[in-house]
């Protein structure tokens, strides 16, 4: 389950060890891209306060909005599974897509062809530039995983993905899967 060199499309699992990021703490990152340039991915088990409605109130659809990461959050980006609705759509693996036609994606939406469990919205995105992700893996502040989930990720639920994975992680890892978030309420 557990690679050592990530890929497009494998999961980043925070390690315990970076309690105090406001950005990672217990985060689960989604490789978009990952190459000699740097990475993007988004972090898939941070839920915001918004909806789609709340962003675009011309679109009467209440998908929920998550956390992408911390750069560029006043953008918002995409991944779904249905390319073949959503025209100019980039593959990240496993049947997962990224961005593709917003105004189709609009249409969808509003006419009832997109469901929730097609597409996951974000505000901003993680990024990390050329060799920035591979540092901070040697620092421990990452597992990398493969997507066991491959497109069925969109539809994971987020509340206990975390602890979920440390878990699977097992050894070390399972007395952290029920830690507080904030080890001051300990």
């Amino acid at each position: 389950m557990v690679t050592i060199k990530p890929k497009k499309g494998d999961l980043l699992i925070a390690e315990p060890a970076i309690i105090g990021d406001l950005s990672f703490n217990r985060s689960i990152v989604l490789l978009a891209d990952h190459n000699h340039d740097g990475s993007i991915g988004f972090i898939l088990n941070k839920p915001l306060e918004y909806t789609i409605n709340d962003l675009l109130p011309e679109v009467e659809a209440y998908f929920r909005v998550y956390n992408g990461g911390p750069v560029e959050q006043d953008n918002l980006y995409f991944i779904h599974k249905v390319p073949e609705l959503i025209p100019n759509s980039i593959e990240i693996s496993f049947g997962i897509y990224w961005g593709g036609d917003f105004n189709k994606v609009v249409e969808l939406i509003t006419n009832e062809t997109l469901k929730e469990k097609d597409i996951r919205f974000f505000l901003g995105y993680s990024g990390w530039d050329a060799n920035q992700l591979e540092q901070e893996l040697k620092l421990n502040s990452w597992v990398v995983s493969e997507n066991i989930y491959k497109k069925a990720i969109i539809e994971k639920d987020y509340q206990h993905f975390w602890k979920e994975k440390m878990l699977e992680l097992g050894g070390e890892y399972i007395i952290w899967s029920n830690a507080p978030e904030n080890p001051n309420y300990n």
